[in-house]
């Protein structure tokens, strides 16, 4: 039997991955694990495919009266672990194939860290910083009102993703509720705390990645507190993570970036600064104490832990081989390529792949879902922890795999979860 990572860079040459679309890449990522589990065809055909798609195209009345009509799409992916899970994205390039891709990494990133979920995503193509709050809630509760046949509190959870936030998810569960005739707290997460949201959830993803990080950090030996960490995008998952591996391991967070571009200090950012820069301005470019580097320079600074914490697509087969980092933790949702996680693996670093290292989310959604449910809500610390031990036990669980295989860590995530989402498929059976 051929591993993950022969199989991987031979199809790499064959279809050039790097200029394919995100579900494209996805599909071949789950193609190459199924390759190593033996998976059967008829399930592989299921797991390759997603269960529905829903394209829409509504009309949103601007605040001079003019009327713009905007895409939007909700796509669930696989409904066997149980009710689909998944956020939703406001952004300008928001694709069909990129929700397709999302849903599809969301059943294996449930599936990974043990959550009783299957992936679903949405998203608006839209640039929000164009609109009017009130365009953007018209534009929430018609996109809600227009996907609400897929969604329900055990059907399809909603969150918050790229560009939406606990504001979007409050008007998205009052219109869900004026539309079924009473409050329904379960119908999304990352809600407000007073509609029921979850202490720790605004955090979750960034935490989630640091726990994820010091597992890591532990199984390679390696000391946080003399580890420099790097973090390019910073925006919730990323400023989080930063602030919490300074905080939390006493590591020296030495560069941070936005859209705009990125700053660099070897001493170390003072990160409360940098945080006030950023609120003032909107961007980190101006901070005093660093020197201004681009997004792709920050990647391939001189640190020991890199978080890509920003879009798809950053670290490439062009700019792998210049890493220096040896534990990369991405917190954002597809950062490198598969030609990319070769050469990396090759090199001997340590990659946690987004479907186990951003999960902290989503597992913490998965608190609150339970929480909204029962009406019983937890304390930060008892999230916080409960977090902590979902990491922990992901964590174990690919490395695992990555031993039994002899694979990178991508691949042994996936089959982890690919592996637990096939048993669901086969002992639920076919309906006719």
């Amino acid at each position: 039997m051929e591993t993950i990572d022969a199989v991987s860079k031979q199809v790499s040459v064959q279809t050039s991955p790097e200029h394919e679309d995100l579900f494209d890449i996805a599909v071949r990522q789950f193609h190459i694990a199924a390759d190593v589990l033996e998976l059967e065809d008829g399930i592989r055909a299921v797991l390759s495919n997603c269960e529905r798609e829903l394209t829409v195209n509504f009309p949103v009345e601007m605040d001079d009266g003019s009327v713009q009509v905007f895409t939007g799409y909700r796509i669930q992916h696989n409904s066997g672990p149980g009710p689909t899970k998944g956020g939703i994205r406001y952004h300008q390039d928001v694709t069909r194939s990129e929700v397709k891709a999302l849903a599809m990494w969301m059943t294996w990133k449930c599936a990974v860290v043990g959550l009783p979920f299957g992936g679903a995503k949405g998203g608006v193509r839209v640039n929000p910083k164009l609109l009017s709050m009130n365009e953007l809630q018209n534009l929430t509760r018609r996109y809600t009102t227009e996907i609400q046949p897929l969604i329900g509190p055990n059907k399809d959870i909603p969150a918050p993703d790229v560009n939406t936030n606990a504001q979007v998810m409050a008007w998205l569960m009052d219109t869900y509720s004026m539309n079924v005739g009473y409050s329904e707290r379960g119908i999304t997460t990352g809600k407000p705390l007073v509609l029921g949201g979850s202490e720790g959830r605004e955090e979750a993803t960034g935490r989630g990645t640091v726990f994820a990080v010091e597992e890591a950090a532990r199984h390679i030996d390696m000391d946080l507190t003399t580890a420099r960490t790097v973090v390019q995008g910073f925006g919730n998952a990323g400023a989080v993570s930063a602030r919490l591996m300074q905080e939390r391991n006493r590591s020296r967070v030495v560069a941070v970036s936005d859209s705009q571009g990125g700053i660099y200090n070897p001493d170390g950012l003072d990160l409360a600064e940098v945080t006030r820069q950023k609120e003032r301005t909107g961007t980190v470019l101006g901070y005093k104490n660093a020197e201004q580097v681009t997004n792709e320079e920050l990647l391939e600074l001189d640190c020991d832990i890199l978080i890509p914490a920003a879009l798809e697509g950053q670290i490439t087969s062009r700019n792998a081989d210049r890493i220096k980092a040896r534990i990369i933790a991405e917190a954002a949702n597809g950062p490198t390529t598969p030609a990319a996680d070769d050469i990396l693996y090759d090199r001997g670093i340590l990659l946690l792949p987004d479907i186990y290292a951003n999960a902290g989310g989503v597992t913490v959604s998965y608190f609150e879902w339970v929480q909204s449910l029962q009406w019983f809500p937890w304390t930060l610390e008892q999230v916080n922890e409960r977090l902590r031990i979902v990491m922990k036990e992901g964590f174990h669980h690919v490395v695992k795999k990555s031993s039994e295989y002899g694979v990178h860590m991508r691949t042994a995530a996936l089959l982890r979860a690919i592996e637990r989402v096939a048993e669901f498929t086969r002992v639920r059976g076919i309906y006719p």
